[in-house]
């Protein structure tokens, strides 16, 4: 039986991570995984819908070349190429995984994993496994990491044909003409967003109040009329009830709480997406052999992710949301240093971890919303700046936006930003830097932005708040 000092089980962006962080802290690791190194994230997740995404990005750039003195006569597209440029970046970033593994002297073993207490692991042989005999391994330590699944509704399973799931819907054999997206959160908004620059009628359905639900209520808002103006079409407070299938497609029967006379819609589309969150992959993990508790189909852990069973962690979606593949990093980095008994370990705060959704147009936050603020007794300084005042932005024709900032009256503290627009997924890193560093609005007002930048919004959104606005 081989011993190790660490197996990780699960190699995505919380695994492989946690992985290295412990092989550069000279222990040995070996790292079970089930599938493709890298995670549902890499694999059928983040990397590849970004791929996508920028296929749609430009679309939507050559219909609006006329505004840029640009004449385009005509356009096509090419959906098996979209799809297959999003199948190779995914599988070149695959690749770059299993070199970075090898590199720091990591095993890597094919199979499923089994947890039979007291450190011991059985590992069985799949059908993709390069060893076909199944094994045991020994850990002074263990992380789960398997992340996690896509809920699935009765009566309202994917089947691939259609009703998808989120890999149908990134490897589509054909465009329909109608799309159905239940789930109005950054998955599914995400696919809206896709679907609709191709050209696809696309319908939300959101069963709580809000798009994007755990944004800022104003940025849910401003990204609701966004998304309407570019032909989506939104219902919120609005369930699926049932399904039909016929030829050609579905007729999808929905409740409304909204109108009473919509109680009962119907809607026919080619296709429905289903994107109503997860649940942890916890299934066949042997945690019954074990004192590890489930809430919600997620493993309980504490602030250094241990479980309630000795030497045994767990990091990413498998120990609860948010469900970012850049928490799952952290929270392996973070527990893998507690372990090897480092100083100066800090527990990861939910409020410094970034949330982005992409699509047109992006959203990104962090911290906490204006409601969350205010309920949380502070008293507030909230500034806005709207991208139609920013030279570059109108320069760029990308003015459909807004950058909000929340701080407290009393202490300055920045509680939280909420930024809506173009590129803003990459602007939102310099307030998650400012909350790290516990910045006072004092500071962010005595900072030089470049100019002319989108990010002098951000400035001006502080100085805002402070009645201090120059632009506005």
């Amino acid at each position: 039986m081989k011993s190790f000092d660490l197996v990780v089980v699960g190699g995505g962006p919380g695994g492989y991570v946690a992985a290295i962080r412990a092989a550069q802290l000279g222990m040995s690791v070996a790292v079970v995984e089930a599938e493709d190194l890298g995670g549902v994230c890499l694999n059928w997740g983040c990397i590849p819908t970004k791929a996508l995404l920028k296929s749609a990005e430009l679309i939507d750039k050559i219909k609006q070349a006329d505004k840029y003195g640009i004449t385009v006569s005509d356009y096509s597209f090419d959906l098996d190429k979209i799809v297959q440029r999003s199948r190779q970046v995914a599988s070149n970033l695959n690749k770059g995984i299993s070199h970075l593994l090898k590199k720091n002297n990591i095993s890597v073993i094919s199979g499923t994993a089994t947890l039979l207490g007291n450190g011991k692991l059985s590992i069985a042989a799949t059908a993709s496994s390069k060893n076909k005999v199944s094994d045991k391994v020994q850990a002074k330590h263990i992380i789960i990491a398997t992340g996690a699944n896509p809920r699935s509704i009765p009566g309202l399973e994917p089947d691939g044909k259609s009703i998808w799931s989120a890999r149908d819907a990134m490897t589509p054999k054909n465009l329909p003409k109608s799309l159905l997206v239940m789930g109005a959160g950054a998955i599914g908004m995400e696919f809206a967003s896709f679907y609709n620059s191709l050209g696809v009628k696309v319908t939300v359905v959101e069963a709580l109040n809000y798009v994007l639900p755990v944004e800022d209520e104003e940025i849910s808002d401003f990204a609701a009329k966004a998304f309407t103006k570019r032909g989506i079409v939104i219902k919120l407070d609005t369930k699926v009830l049932k399904i039909e299938r016929h030829k050609g497609g579905l007729t999808v029967h929905l409740n409304s709480g909204q109108n009473s006379a919509e109680a009962d819609q119907q809607l026919k589309v080619e296709c429905m997406i289903s994107a109503v969150g997860v649940v942890g992959n916890t299934q066949s993990l042997g945690l019954e052999n074990t004192a590890i508790e489930l809430e919600n189909s997620f493993i309980k852990v504490d602030q250094w992710q241990a479980t309630h069973e000795a030497n045994v962690y767990a990091i990413g979606d498998v120990a609860g949301a948010p469900c970012l593949a850049h928490k799952a990093s952290h929270e392996g980095i973070i527990c893998v240093e507690k372990i090897h008994g480092l100083e100066h370990v800090h527990p990861l705060s939910k409020d410094l971890i970034p949330g982005c959704t992409y699509g047109s147009p992006q959203v990104a936050s962090v911290g906490l919303t204006e409601n969350k603020a205010l309920a949380a007794g502070h008293t507030l300084k909230v500034g806005r700046f709207p991208l139609s005042a920013s030279g570059m932005a109108v320069a760029s024709g990308d003015t459909e936006g807004l950058i909000k900032t929340i701080f407290d009256a009393d202490t300055g503290e920045l509680l939280g930003a909420h930024l809506i627009g173009a590129d803003v997924t990459e602007l939102i890193q310099g307030f998650v830097v400012a909350k790290n560093m516990e910045t006072t609005e004092q500071e962010l007002m005595d900072t030089v932005f470049a100019h002319p930048s989108i990010s002098e919004a951000m400035h001006e959104s502080v100085l805002d708040a402070y009645t201090r606005a120059i632009h506005i």
